[in-house]
Protein backbone atom coordinates (compact mmCIF):
# COMPACT_ATOMS: atom_id res chain seq x y z
CA UNK A 1 0.00 0.00 0.00
CA UNK A 2 1.53 3.40 -1.11
CA UNK A 3 1.30 5.85 1.73
CA UNK A 4 -0.84 8.32 0.56
CA UNK A 5 -3.18 5.01 0.41
CA UNK A 6 -2.55 4.46 3.90
CA UNK A 7 -3.16 7.78 5.38
CA UNK A 8 -6.25 8.10 3.32
CA UNK A 9 -7.39 4.95 4.62
CA UNK A 10 -6.70 5.59 8.19
CA UNK A 11 -7.89 9.42 8.29
CA UNK A 12 -11.55 8.36 6.31
CA UNK A 13 -11.03 5.42 9.40
CA UNK A 14 -10.90 7.51 12.18
CA UNK A 15 -13.32 10.46 10.62
CA UNK A 16 -16.10 7.30 10.73
CA UNK A 17 -15.65 6.60 14.47
CA UNK A 18 -15.46 10.05 15.11
CA UNK A 19 -18.58 10.66 13.35
CA UNK A 20 -20.28 7.37 15.26
CA UNK A 21 -18.86 8.19 18.81
CA UNK A 22 -20.44 11.77 18.26
CA UNK A 23 -23.97 10.18 16.92
CA UNK A 24 -23.96 7.85 19.77
CA UNK A 25 -22.52 9.44 22.64
CA UNK A 26 -22.88 13.04 21.71
CA UNK A 27 -19.25 13.97 22.18
CA UNK A 28 -15.87 14.34 19.58
CA UNK A 29 -12.98 12.13 20.72
CA UNK A 30 -9.95 14.18 21.72
CA UNK A 31 -7.40 11.50 21.12
CA UNK A 32 -9.07 9.24 18.48
CA UNK A 33 -5.81 6.94 18.82
CA UNK A 34 -7.41 5.67 22.41
CA UNK A 35 -10.66 4.64 21.03
CA UNK A 36 -9.32 2.70 18.20
CA UNK A 37 -7.33 1.09 20.48
CA UNK A 38 -10.49 0.23 22.93
CA UNK A 39 -11.79 -1.76 19.81
CA UNK A 40 -8.81 -3.76 19.66
CA UNK A 41 -9.12 -7.01 20.79
CA UNK A 42 -6.38 -8.81 22.05
CA UNK A 43 -6.42 -11.51 19.64
CA UNK A 44 -5.59 -8.45 16.65
CA UNK A 45 -3.40 -7.27 19.08
CA UNK A 46 -0.28 -4.53 17.04
CA UNK A 47 3.03 -6.17 18.86
CA UNK A 48 5.51 -3.33 18.28
CA UNK A 49 9.69 -4.10 17.80
CA UNK A 50 10.10 -3.94 21.84
CA UNK A 51 7.51 -6.94 22.71
CA UNK A 52 4.47 -4.80 23.92
CA UNK A 53 1.73 -5.61 22.82
CA UNK A 54 -1.45 -2.82 21.75
CA UNK A 55 -4.56 -4.75 22.45
CA UNK A 56 -7.57 -3.14 24.97
CA UNK A 57 -7.43 -4.94 27.65
CA UNK A 58 -5.19 -2.69 29.70
CA UNK A 59 -8.22 -0.16 29.07
CA UNK A 60 -10.35 -2.73 29.65
CA UNK A 61 -9.47 -3.07 33.13
CA UNK A 62 -9.52 0.98 33.60
CA UNK A 63 -12.90 1.19 32.23
CA UNK A 64 -14.04 -1.67 34.22
CA UNK A 65 -13.45 -0.32 37.52
CA UNK A 66 -14.99 3.28 36.71
CA UNK A 67 -18.16 2.06 34.89
CA UNK A 68 -18.98 0.14 38.51
CA UNK A 69 -17.67 3.01 41.06
CA UNK A 70 -20.04 5.41 38.63
CA UNK A 71 -23.00 3.19 38.74
CA UNK A 72 -22.44 2.38 42.38
CA UNK A 73 -22.80 6.19 43.49
CA UNK A 74 -25.60 6.77 40.83
CA UNK A 75 -27.58 3.82 42.31
CA UNK A 76 -26.46 5.07 45.84
CA UNK A 77 -27.83 8.37 45.24
CA UNK A 78 -30.93 6.72 43.14
CA UNK A 79 -32.66 4.31 45.87
CA UNK A 80 -31.41 6.36 49.17
CA UNK A 81 -33.77 3.92 50.83
CA UNK A 82 -32.58 0.62 49.68
CA UNK A 83 -29.75 -2.08 51.20
CA UNK A 84 -26.55 -3.16 50.47
CA UNK A 85 -28.03 -6.59 48.85
CA UNK A 86 -29.82 -4.45 46.51
CA UNK A 87 -27.96 -1.64 45.20
CA UNK A 88 -25.37 -4.82 45.01
CA UNK A 89 -27.64 -7.22 42.86
CA UNK A 90 -28.99 -3.45 40.90
CA UNK A 91 -25.59 -2.95 39.76
CA UNK A 92 -24.42 -6.61 39.05
CA UNK A 93 -27.56 -6.50 36.29
CA UNK A 94 -26.00 -3.01 34.66
CA UNK A 95 -22.49 -4.24 34.02
CA UNK A 96 -22.70 -7.68 33.84
CA UNK A 97 -20.87 -9.19 30.99
CA UNK A 98 -24.00 -10.33 28.90
CA UNK A 99 -25.56 -6.54 29.72
CA UNK A 100 -22.61 -5.02 28.31
CA UNK A 101 -22.65 -7.27 25.30
CA UNK A 102 -26.36 -6.86 24.42
CA UNK A 103 -25.71 -2.72 25.36
CA UNK A 104 -22.34 -2.91 22.63
CA UNK A 105 -24.46 -4.32 20.01
CA UNK A 106 -27.76 -1.92 20.61
CA UNK A 107 -25.64 1.26 20.32
CA UNK A 108 -23.85 -0.39 17.10
CA UNK A 109 -20.46 -0.53 18.39
CA UNK A 110 -19.18 -4.03 17.03
CA UNK A 111 -18.37 -2.77 13.73
CA UNK A 112 -15.44 -1.30 15.32
CA UNK A 113 -14.34 -4.35 17.09
CA UNK A 114 -10.73 -5.75 15.57
CA UNK A 115 -10.63 -9.14 16.47
CA UNK A 116 -8.30 -11.96 14.57
CA UNK A 117 -10.72 -14.08 12.05
CA UNK A 118 -9.47 -17.43 14.22
CA UNK A 119 -11.08 -16.15 17.31
CA UNK A 120 -14.38 -14.88 15.37
CA UNK A 121 -16.32 -17.09 17.43
CA UNK A 122 -15.63 -14.64 20.58
CA UNK A 123 -17.05 -11.43 18.74
CA UNK A 124 -20.19 -11.45 20.84
CA UNK A 125 -18.45 -11.90 23.96
CA UNK A 126 -15.79 -9.30 23.04
CA UNK A 127 -18.34 -6.28 23.03
CA UNK A 128 -18.73 -5.81 26.50
CA UNK A 129 -14.97 -5.94 26.99
CA UNK A 130 -14.77 -3.28 24.12
CA UNK A 131 -17.38 -1.31 26.04
CA UNK A 132 -15.71 -1.22 29.11
CA UNK A 133 -12.51 -0.59 27.22
CA UNK A 134 -14.55 2.28 25.42
CA UNK A 135 -14.83 3.95 29.34
CA UNK A 136 -11.15 3.23 30.29
CA UNK A 137 -10.56 5.31 26.84
CA UNK A 138 -13.06 8.10 27.71
CA UNK A 139 -11.73 8.69 30.96
CA UNK A 140 -7.91 9.06 29.38
CA UNK A 141 -9.56 11.46 26.95
CA UNK A 142 -11.91 13.56 29.03
CA UNK A 143 -11.63 12.97 32.87
CA UNK A 144 -13.54 11.88 35.12
CA UNK A 145 -16.43 14.16 35.35
CA UNK A 146 -17.07 13.91 31.99
CA UNK A 147 -17.09 10.11 31.68
CA UNK A 148 -19.30 10.20 34.20
CA UNK A 149 -21.73 12.40 32.76
CA UNK A 150 -21.53 10.13 29.69
CA UNK A 151 -22.39 7.33 31.86
CA UNK A 152 -25.56 8.19 33.48
CA UNK A 153 -27.16 10.18 30.82
CA UNK A 154 -25.96 8.92 27.49
CA UNK A 155 -25.72 5.37 28.74
CA UNK A 156 -28.03 4.57 32.33
CA UNK A 157 -30.77 7.33 31.18
CA UNK A 158 -30.85 6.07 27.71
CA UNK A 159 -30.58 2.46 27.89
CA UNK A 160 -31.39 0.87 30.92
CA UNK A 161 -35.29 0.85 32.86
CA UNK A 162 -34.34 0.42 36.30
CA UNK A 163 -38.33 -0.15 37.31
CA UNK A 164 -38.20 -3.32 34.91
CA UNK A 165 -33.97 -4.40 36.27
CA UNK A 166 -35.63 -4.37 39.78
CA UNK A 167 -38.49 -7.33 38.97
CA UNK A 168 -35.84 -9.05 36.79
CA UNK A 169 -34.72 -11.85 38.66
CA UNK A 170 -30.72 -12.83 38.75
CA UNK A 171 -29.10 -15.33 37.72
CA UNK A 172 -26.22 -16.27 39.55
CA UNK A 173 -25.30 -19.29 37.45
CA UNK A 174 -24.97 -16.63 34.69
CA UNK A 175 -22.86 -14.45 36.97
CA UNK A 176 -20.48 -17.29 38.05
CA UNK A 177 -19.64 -18.25 34.55
CA UNK A 178 -19.56 -14.24 33.43
CA UNK A 179 -16.82 -14.07 36.26
CA UNK A 180 -15.12 -17.28 35.61
CA UNK A 181 -14.70 -16.40 32.28
CA UNK A 182 -13.50 -12.96 32.88
CA UNK A 183 -10.97 -14.22 35.60
CA UNK A 184 -9.47 -16.90 33.03
CA UNK A 185 -10.89 -19.46 35.33
CA UNK A 186 -12.76 -23.04 35.13
CA UNK A 187 -16.15 -23.31 36.47
CA UNK A 188 -18.41 -26.53 36.08
CA UNK A 189 -21.62 -27.72 37.66
CA UNK A 190 -21.79 -31.19 38.58
CA UNK A 191 -24.75 -34.03 40.12
CA UNK A 192 -23.13 -35.62 42.56
CA UNK A 193 -25.87 -37.38 44.06
CA UNK A 194 -29.63 -38.32 43.73
CA UNK A 195 -31.83 -38.72 46.55
CA UNK A 196 -35.81 -39.38 46.18
CA UNK A 197 -37.09 -37.43 49.00
CA UNK A 198 -41.17 -37.75 49.57
CA UNK A 199 -41.73 -39.56 46.41
CA UNK A 200 -39.48 -36.65 44.73
CA UNK A 201 -36.08 -36.84 43.41
CA UNK A 202 -33.60 -34.00 44.86
CA UNK A 203 -30.64 -32.84 43.30
CA UNK A 204 -27.37 -32.59 44.80
CA UNK A 205 -25.36 -30.45 42.56
CA UNK A 206 -20.96 -28.97 43.36
CA UNK A 207 -20.15 -26.19 41.52
CA UNK A 208 -16.24 -26.78 41.08
CA UNK A 209 -13.59 -23.67 40.72
CA UNK A 210 -10.33 -24.85 38.99
CA UNK A 211 -12.22 -28.49 39.73
CA UNK A 212 -11.75 -28.09 43.53
CA UNK A 213 -15.45 -27.83 45.32
CA UNK A 214 -16.45 -24.07 46.05
CA UNK A 215 -20.55 -24.37 46.80
CA UNK A 216 -23.35 -27.04 46.82
CA UNK A 217 -26.66 -27.05 46.77
CA UNK A 218 -30.35 -29.11 47.22
CA UNK A 219 -33.26 -28.61 45.08
CA UNK A 220 -35.70 -30.59 43.22
CA UNK A 221 -34.54 -29.75 39.71
CA UNK A 222 -30.62 -29.58 38.27
CA UNK A 223 -31.16 -26.22 37.07
CA UNK A 224 -32.24 -25.15 40.77
CA UNK A 225 -29.62 -26.40 42.98
CA UNK A 226 -26.94 -25.18 40.09
CA UNK A 227 -28.42 -21.62 40.21
CA UNK A 228 -28.26 -22.11 44.69
CA UNK A 229 -25.09 -23.17 44.35
CA UNK A 230 -23.42 -20.49 42.53
CA UNK A 231 -25.59 -17.93 44.69
CA UNK A 232 -23.61 -19.61 47.86
CA UNK A 233 -20.25 -19.11 45.71
CA UNK A 234 -21.43 -15.54 44.50
CA UNK A 235 -22.14 -14.51 48.05
CA UNK A 236 -18.41 -15.82 49.17
CA UNK A 237 -16.95 -14.31 46.37
CA UNK A 238 -18.87 -10.89 47.27
CA UNK A 239 -17.60 -10.53 51.01
CA UNK A 240 -13.63 -12.15 50.03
Amino acid sequence: MLVKDFLSYHISSDKELRKAIKNVFGFYPGNVFLYKQAFRHKSASIVHKNGVKINNERQEYLGDAILSSVVAHYLFQRFPGKDEGFLTEMRSKIVSRSSLNRLAEKMGLMQFVKISATDAHLMKSAGGNAFEAFIGALYLDKGYQFTKKIIIKRILAQHFDLEELMNKEISYKSKMIEWAQKEKINVQFSVIDEQNVKGQKQFHVALLVDEKPMANAFDYSIKGAENLAAEKAWAALSHA
